[in-house]
């Protein structure tokens, strides 16, 4: 288990995408982390790219707080505000979907919010410690543009708020787009509202026909979608937070917008910037618009959440990870390999003889610092999981001897519930289910052996083939000693 008392680690480096290297991490408040991430715009079921997201994120969490930190966690969820295309022009995306099903947009967020967190759980992503929600923050967002306006940033244009982008010469930093080489767009030029068609948007003055619309010292309408995050970060975190984090795809303009508006309103935003890669599908990115997705709920159906998982923190979470089902597949093999290394050595727990063994107890040392050095040195989940696989190697080498103390069978189950289960969060069965699982089993076996045993007392001995070669279809092996049958996955 994590030590609650083990004092914060001041050796974790992080690749921060504003200063372009990996780089110590220092936090604002010692001992503790505060960290944004975007969260999802609730008007459809996820996607495994989201799963990506969050998992990735969900790993840095854990991994500060097994280095001792109390973390702070925020995610949003966007609920009015994001328009199609991710433009300022179009239709809200809820009002979109609200229309789709016949539904209230609100419960069109309350359905898919729900419908996010079920998800994941299933993945064993731990809850966040706020989820604000856009539309519950609609003052914080009207005083942010109002702080704007008054520092000559923001400017009214029939009745909605435009962010000056000319006014701020250090939009761009975070993307490294310099503003004269950002293109224009000529669908966003005919808006004539506009002073600069790159100008985007804080407040939306809402048609009489939109349902989302919300009283403003503007006029009637909604708030632009960026300005939430910096609304709602700055509220829940303060000045100077620490990480901000999300997709690579939100860099540009998302997070560009959210620097911009928080730093020109006079706000020290976020200190570091951390970005997942995508997750691809023949090359491409697994997105709605692109119609490539495959949700959560469908992968889950086939998988369990747990594989899913496996594969994700397999690959680094700066990198791509390619969807397909040969890489499920390795993964499932993957992940087996370890649980069952997890089974055995609670199994062999019950009757295994006291003491210890000091050569598997340096081992298991080894590879828990392989472990935690790889997950210091921008969260390398990669070589975490090598790690996990060395000590897995390891143990079965010694269980294989039956050679094995108690004090060392508890070490490395230590060493796979800490490192592999409350950091990788690749365990999510109830330790007590699961036991209760590995009781049910031996007592099977326990029977399928005596069976077997009977059959070659009798000189039935196809009876007692068949029943040794169905458990090795299964995985199963059966080994005749001379105290007996024992059996091994």
């Amino acid at each position: 288990m994590t030590d609650p008392n083990r004092l914060p680690d001041p050796n974790i480096v992080l690749y921060d995408t504003m200063q372009r290297q990996k780089v110590r991490f220092e936090p604002t408040t010692p001992g503790h982390v505060g960290m944004y991430l975007c969260g999802p715009t609730v008007y459809s079921d996820a996607h495994l790219g989201h799963a990506k997201k969050e998992v990735a994120f969900d790993v840095v969490r854990r991994t500060f707080e097994h280095f001792g930190y109390r973390v702070r966690f925020v995610a949003n969820i966007t609920d009015v505000g994001h328009l199609q295309n991710d433009s300022d022009d179009g239709e809200d995306k809820m009002l979109a979907r609200a229309r789709l099903e016949q539904l209230e947009p609100m419960e069109v967020a309350d359905k898919y919010f729900w419908s996010f967190f079920k998800d994941m759980d299933d993945l064993n992503v731990k809850r966040p410690s706020i989820n604000p929600r856009a539309t519950g923050h609609i003052q914080e967002q009207i005083r942010l543009i109002e702080e704007l306006i008054a520092r000559g940033h923001a400017y009214e244009s029939a009745g909605s708020v435009y962010f000056d982008v000319r006014s701020w010469p250090e939009y761009g930093k975070l993307s490294g787009r310099k503003l004269d080489d950002q293109e224009e767009g000529t669908r966003e030029a005919v808006r004539e509202e506009k002073r600069d068609p790159r100008d985007f948007a804080l407040w939306k003055h809402a048609e009489p026909e939109h349902l989302m619309r919300w009283d403003s010292p503007w006029g009637v309408g909604f708030p632009g979608w960026h300005i939430e995050c910096s609304a709602m970060s700055l509220k829940y975190l303060g000045e100077g937070f620490d990480i901000h984090g999300g997709g690579l795809d939100l860099q540009f303009p998302h997070h560009e917008a959210e620097i911009a508006q928080a730093e020109a309103a006079g706000h020290h935003f976020a200190r570091y910037w951390m970005h997942n890669n995508m997750l691809t599908v023949n090359g491409e990115k697994m997105s709605k618009s692109k119609g490539n997705f495959t949700t959560i709920q469908d992968v889950l159906k086939k998988y369990d959440p747990m594989v899913v998982r496996f594969l994700l923190v397999s690959s680094h979470y700066r990198s791509v990870t390619e969807f397909s089902e040969e890489v499920f597949d390795s993964a499932r093999n993957g992940y087996r390999r370890i649980t069952e290394a997890l089974a055995n050595l609670e199994r062999a727990l019950k009757d295994a003889p006291a003491g210890s063994d000091a050569a598997l107890n340096s081992k298991i040392d080894v590879h828990t610092q392989a472990f935690e050095d790889a997950l210091r040195d921008d969260f390398n989940t990669p070589k975490a999981v090598a790690a996990l696989f060395g000590l897995t190697t390891d143990v079965n080498a010694a269980l294989n001897s039956g050679k094995v103390g108690q004090g060392s069978i508890e070490c490395a189950l230590n060493a796979y519930r800490t490192l592999g289960g409350e950091v990788l969060g690749l365990f999510a069965a109830d330790a007590q289910t699961a036991q209760d699982d590995t009781e049910v089993v031996d007592a099977l076996m326990e029977l399928v052996l005596k069976a077997r045993q009977h059959y070659r007392l009798q000189k039935q001995y196809a009876q007692a083939d068949d029943v040794r070669d169905t458990l090795n279809r299964v995985g199963v092996t059966v080994e005749d000693t001379r105290d007996g049958a024992r059996w091994k996955r």
